[in-house]
């Protein structure tokens, strides 16, 4: 599948973005493009800030409509991130004081890794990761704070959910947040099982007068390469995200964290983030024989064409059309090698889908 040149536009917007980047500005490719196409892509992948932060200043003519609409989008996702801010401290400061440790994932302190400037990057959910045993702590704090579980649909099975899933749901309707609540970092047990909210960590300034812990840069990209794989990437946000973060790295950095990622059990999510990313972002340029050593396993190959089949295609959620999923559901089989993996991936899926029918 070709990308299209309002996709293209749309990945260069997002490179155009990353912390440090001082190549060619993102420009139309022709004079016939697209322009509303190109906002229903963006506003799907989430990447408006991005778009903006790279087009408002620019001389060509964007209809007046749609620069009104991809203005209004950005105002939004950088007050969406002020609150974001306060309500990340508060969580940091209300498990602090009853001795509950964690880390965020993704959100604030990733868009202030990859980009430097956190107010650029869409999120719709604070992504925070504890130890299971301190579940019931931070149950109890969510519930102080006016949260609710919504995923599983009961709190009586709370305990039970997160032994199959990695994450519960909290929405708090007014004023309106979402917490992800992460007490493991994959669903598969088998994938980076050693990364928990115990491993190396970092401080980020996520402006505001706020620092906020998160991962270490090797158990990050470890991370952020799952998350996307088992995902199979269908949002340009997540690709743009895990290149942006290694955008400034040196060739030998770069593949130090792939190895890395390799001992933390990472599996081919690694190498199909990185040929993604190389794909759209031309990520591996200088890495050559990296790039030729991951394109050798037929697996990572099919891995990287499924992803970017669903980059490229109609923006629109898989849950939109007939099987749209299942890719989603299919594509995780094939991040590790061996009939172990397959198995456990098999009964956790159908375990997940069954606790939350139950629940």
């Amino acid at each position: 599948m070709r990308e299209s040149a309002e996709f293209r536009l749309a990945v260069e917007c997002c490179r155009d973005s990353f912390d440090g980047w001082t190549g060619e500005p993102a420009t139309p490719s022709h004079n016939r493009f697209d322009w509303q196409s190109f906002l229903d892509l963006v506003s799907f992948h989430r990447v408006e800030g991005f778009v903006w932060n790279a087009l408002s200043n620019r001389d060509f003519s964007i209809p007046r409509d749609i620069r009104a609409q991809l203005s209004v989008a950005a105002s939004t996702i950088a007050a969406d991130n002020l609150k974001a801010t306060v309500e990340c401290a508060t969580l940091r400061d209300g498990l602090a004081e009853v001795g509950v440790p964690l880390l965020f994932l993704k959100g604030l302190t990733l868009a202030s890794l990859a980009y430097g400037r956190p107010a650029l990057k869409a999120a719709v959910d604070i992504d925070v990761l504890i130890d299971l045993v301190d579940l019931e702590a931070a149950a109890d704090l969510l519930r102080e704070h006016g949260y609710r579980v919504t995923i599983p649909r009961s709190e009586q099975a709370l305990r039970t959910w997160h032994r199959r899933s990695r994450e519960s749901v909290w929405v708090r309707e007014q004023p309106f947040s979402q917490i992800d609540l992460h007490t493991r970092v994959a669903d598969n047990p088998l994938l980076i099982p050693g990364i928990s909210v115990r491993s190396s960590s970092q401080i980020v300034d996520v402006g505001s007068g706020q620092r906020l812990p998160t991962l270490a840069t090797e158990e990050l990209f470890a991370y952020l390469a799952v998350h996307g794989g088992t995902s199979s990437w269908f949002r340009l946000k997540w690709v743009s995200d895990f290149a942006g973060l290694i955008h400034s790295k040196k060739p030998a950095e770069i593949e130090k964290l792939y190895r890395r990622s390799q001992e933390q059990g990472a599996g081919r999510a690694a190498a199909q983030g990185l040929l993604l990313a190389d794909r759209l972002f031309e990520t591996l340029a200088k890495n050559p024989e990296l790039r030729a050593e991951l394109q050798r396993d037929r697996a990572t190959r099919r891995l990287v064409e499924i992803s970017f089949s669903l980059l490229a295609r109609r923006p629109r959620e898989p849950t939109e059309h007939m099987l749209g999923t299942l890719p989603l559901h299919l594509a995780p089989f094939l991040l590790m090698p061996g009939w172990r993996y397959k198995a456990s991936e098999l009964v956790g899926q159908v375990g997940k889908m069954t606790s939350q029918f139950v629940a």
